[in-house]
């Protein structure tokens, strides 16, 4: 595979993404076979005010969100915690977790699912 620049990414509308309320903007940096079929997603994402990610599980793969601005309520495997920008989150195989933007400005992350060993 060679180098390359993109310059102009669709972002796609996701409406109750997970069940959750609104609607999410993906942004889709990487394909999974951009990634070697070893990541599932690569993305920025955005969560307007009001909407949220909805609870879900991870199987067979983990997820990582580095959020960049925005505040909100992470449900972390069953605990809620408050995020904000430079905060990480990991999800394990097996978790769950969801993300409700609770604040006045969008929150916006980037998003990883990397697969697990029983993958590849």
């Amino acid at each position: 595979m060679k180098s390359f620049v993109k310059n102009e990414l669709p972002v796609i509308k996701k409406e109750n993404a997970s069940g959750g309320k609104g609607y999410i903007l993906i942004k889709r940096l990487l394909d999974e076979t951009e990634l070697n079929g070893k990541c599932g997603l690569y993305a920025q994402v955005t969560i307007p005010p009001g909407c949220s990610l909805g609870i879900h599980e991870h199987k067979g793969e983990s997820e990582t969100y580095y959020i960049l601005s925005g505040r909100g309520t992470y449900h972390d495997n069953g605990t809620d915690r408050p995020i904000g920008p430079g905060d990480v989150t990991f999800t394990p195989d097996g978790c769950t977790h969801g993300l409700d933007n609770t604040g006045d400005e969008d929150i916006v992350f980037m998003a990883l699912i990397i697969f697990d060993n029983l993958r590849s």
